[in-house]
């Protein structure tokens, strides 16, 4: 074979072979591309292996059918209370056509981009900010909807949409910081002011608490002071009506014992004589006694009082001479059996019982008031009230015995 043949076999198999290369079309997973046949679209090819006609059919452009995101820088937007806020938002879409992604619109993304602000703007442009700020998923759900139905003859599914920052102006920022401790200084103030309100009504509860309590325990004291005033009076008196009565038991014992003696001496006027003389001093002892004036006649006095109780005797002189006994007569030192009972001092079992039921609710434990209900105060043991009738006709009882329950 000579040298041009040789050449001319082998541009030719260089050309098959690059027309071979040229008809190969080989798409990866997820993506598309649109051919195009003499400047016309003829099919888009699918992922995998795709044969075209060389230097006839040409890609004009691979697609990514996979999810977007695409993060827009922040734009400002004019709230409807005239504030200029910015807003970031973030757009997550798919390409669903890809003839329709590259012919109906020569950016997608861009076109994206601009639908979205303009949106952002109608919808905000009718909010107040705070309708802004406490609004994100109404302003995400609508302009979702609106660039899902725009983008639809793009060949685009929009997805989501999301606001990632609406910041306020500096100014309106520092605002809304100082609103924000206003309120929360109010709120501290008002629990402050709860708390305190808790605390005078315990504190008035304890007092009210402590108050009743100490009335009640005045109550009893003052009960078992007066039951106590009361049998200490009645036992002084008893006490006192004993001992007068022993005192006289004592004198009347005296008397006779001086006037049994002076019976069995058989005085003569002389000694009675004596003994008024001795008697006169003691007589003028008193602090009101100044003069004191002594009868000249006392001697004929006293020698009329012995002939009048006495009888001479052999010597002449008058003598006492007692009367002859007719019967006889109780002893002074006797006691009567109607006063047998005055000496009986034994406790009345009403004073005991009333005395009994004080000590017991004074010494009853009261619960507290902070840890339990409020025991109300007619919930306390009541005391026997005692009246005089209770104790018309007891009689007077016996000193001598103890008084084991006063």
């Amino acid at each position: 074979m000579d040298p041009i043949t040789a050449v001319v076999v082998a541009v030719i198999a260089i050309f098959v072979l690059t027309i071979a290369v040229k008809s190969v079309l080989v798409i990866p997973q997820a993506q598309a591309a649109v051919i195009e046949r003499l400047g016309r679209y003829r099919n888009t090819a699918a992922p995998g292996l795709n044969i075209i006609v060389p230097f006839i059919d040409k890609v004009r452009a691979r697609i990514d059918l996979r999810e977007q995101v695409v993060s827009f820088p922040p734009q400002p937007v004019i709230t409807q209370d005239n504030l200029t806020v910015s807003i970031d938002t973030v757009v997550y879409f798919q390409v669903t056509e890809p003839r329709s992604a590259v012919y109906e619109i020569s950016n997608y993304i861009v076109g994206v981009e601009q639908l979205t602000i303009t949106t952002l703007r109608n919808l905000v442009g009718g909010m107040s900010l705070e309708e802004t700020l406490t609004s994100r998923d109404h302003i995400n759900g609508q302009l979702r909807g609106v660039l899902d139905e725009a983008t639809g003859r793009w060949g685009l599914r929009v997805a989501r949409v999301e606001l990632k920052s609406i910041d306020p102006p500096p100014s309106i920022q520092d605002s809304m910081e100082k609103q924000m401790r206003a309120d929360r200084e109010k709120r501290a103030m008002i629990l402050t002011a709860e708390g305190q309100r808790e605390s005078s009504i315990k504190t008035a509860e304890g007092q009210k608490q402590s108050q009743i309590l100490a009335a009640e325990g005045a109550k009893q004291a003052a009960i078992l002071t007066a039951e106590a005033e009361r049998q200490s009076q009645i036992l002084r008196a008893q006490g006192e009506r004993a001992a007068r009565y022993l005192q006289a038991q004592g004198q009347a014992k005296a008397i006779e014992k001086v006037f049994a003696a002076i019976k069995d001496g058989r005085p003569t006027p002389e000694v009675l004589a004596y003994q008024y003389l001795q008697t006169l001093p003691q007589m003028a002892q008193g602090d009101a006694n100044k003069v004191w004036m002594i009868p000249s006649d006392y001697g004929k006095a006293l020698e009329g009082f012995a002939r009048m109780l006495g009888a001479p005797g052999d010597d002449g002189v008058f003598r006492y001479e007692p009367p002859a006994d007719t019967g006889e007569r109780p002893k002074p030192e006797e006691d009567d059996p109607a006063v047998a009972d005055w000496f009986d001092t034994a406790p009345d079992p009403k004073v005991a019982a009333a005395v009994a039921a004080a000590e017991a609710v004074a010494r009853k434990e009261v619960p507290s008031p902070l840890s339990t209900t409020p025991r109300p105060v007619s919930a306390a043991a009541p005391v026997p009230e005692l009246t005089v009738s209770d104790f018309e006709g007891e009689q007077p009882r016996s000193l001598h015995q103890p008084d084991e329950q006063v």
